[in-house]
């Protein structure tokens, strides 16, 4: 009976640990995300274009990009839990400060400082996940923690585009303040819940720090992870920050419904995250993940070449691509996450973590010079970024199968 007592109790704990991690994902991912279906709003209040809108977005990412290198001269230094929630509170000024930002001069510098905190929170919080969760049950663990990508998209995007088109006041604004009233509350949930993580100080580094971190970086297996994610990121986010725009420009959807696509998406994402999770534990990470590769594949080309269609077509292609997309990470990560040992693992996350949001923003920045807005106010070359991005995606699927012969010699 105290077994039983014992396990449940231990099971409860971990909930609510991987909820807090969850949260913390959530907030930092919506904190990108919201940037998205705002687009047409920053062009037009802001008074930029399209070019100038793929670098607000690639400031985040870029500067995410370089924290996480810099980050790996003390990630795995420090204890995991205060690294962690350090970071978090800087990452909330940061946002706030976005909220505040009087023109695009100024808002392009604050989320370059809200970049750097999240990006590097991203990697920390998969760390922390591998770390703590037995490679058995990873894909599920964090199916949980991706889940609140998921959550982003179901309560956060709507609510921010709410905030933002029914507070005149505020405007596009009003989605950063919300953003910093909610990760306060999870920096204290965070605070309650997740535990000292310090297993990796027991492993004294010697010699010279950059000597260490050159020779992850440049390790084969290494290099390997850093491409597959690299491709699967710009298979990604070269299409998605253009989404809302080409929807209501080219497809004929009114900006109202922008809302109502992201929240059909991000539900049905949450309700298979977990699902995803399970499927790649029982029947493993490269299989699933290649199904979903080729699978995804198909919304993706469908989105980025829709001539004038109904909304309900139009709901359940984007439907399809937010489950798969996103849903490719899931595997992806609990493969990666395994490629280096324990005591090295969060370096080489935070170098995972800057491969990722480097090729996300080199994908918006490039994406952002391909299309452009016609005369008649149309976006234009939607379909060559559709096609580079798919030829990516089958990159991704060959290479998969390196770094899961890697992942078996961890």
């Amino acid at each position: 009976m105290n077994i039983a007592v014992h396990t449940t109790e231990v099971k409860k704990r971990e909930r609510f640990f991987l909820f807090s991690l969850a949260g913390i994902q959530f907030t930092h991912i919506l904190d990108f995300m919201i940037m998205m279906p705002l687009g047409p709003e920053f062009i037009r209040e802001l008074n930029i274009n399209t070019h100038q809108f793929g670098l607000l977005l690639s400031s985040y990412t870029f500067a995410a990009a370089a924290a996480g290198i810099f980050a790996t001269y003390y990630v795995d230094r420090f204890e995991r839990r205060q690294l962690l929630l350090s970071l978090y509170a800087l990452f909330i000024v940061a946002t706030f400060a976005c909220g505040l930002a009087p023109n695009y001069e100024a808002l392009f510098i604050a989320r370059a400082f809200a970049g750097a905190f999240g990006g590097i929170l991203g990697s920390l919080v998969q760390t922390i996940v591998a770390d703590s969760i037995p490679f058995e049950r990873r894909g599920k663990a964090l199916g949980t923690v991706m889940a609140a990508f998921s959550v982003s998209t179901v309560a956060g995007v709507p609510l921010g585009l709410f905030l933002a088109n029914h507070i005149p006041s505020l405007g596009w604004r009003a989605p950063f303040f919300f953003i910093a009233l909610i990760s306060a509350l999870i920096l204290y949930l965070g605070y309650r819940n997740i535990p000292k993580i310090a297993g990796h100080l027991d492993h004294i580094h010697e010699g010279s720090r950059l000597s260490q971190i050159m020779k992850i970086l440049t390790a084969p297996q290494n290099i390997k992870a850093f491409v597959f994610m690299a491709l699967i990121m710009i298979t990604g986010f070269s299409v998605i920050p253009y989404i809302a725009l080409y929807l209501t420009s080219n497809v004929g959807i009114s900006n109202s419904y922008i809302s109502l696509i992201y929240l059909c998406g991000g539900i049905a994402t949450l309700m298979s995250s977990r699902f995803i999770g399970h499927m790649a534990d029982k029947y493993g990470k490269v299989a699933v993940f290649r199904v979903l590769a080729i699978i995804s594949l198909i919304p993706l080309l469908v989105t980025t070449n829709l001539p004038v269609t109904p909304l309900w077509i139009v709901l359940i292609n984007s439907t399809a691509f937010f489950i798969l997309v996103s849903g490719r990470m899931i595997p992806a990560m609990a493969m990666v996450s395994q490629v280096v040992e324990s005591k090295i693992r969060g370096t080489f996350m935070s170098l995972v973590g800057s491969v990722q949001m480097l090729s996300s923003g080199i994908a918006s920045v490039l994406a952002g010079w391909i299309v452009t807005i016609g005369p008649d106010g149309m976006m234009q070359h939607y379909n060559l970024v559709g096609y580079g991005a798919a030829i990516c995606g089958l990159l991704t699927f060959w290479l998969v199968g390196y770094i899961h012969s890697d992942t078996k010699k961890a």
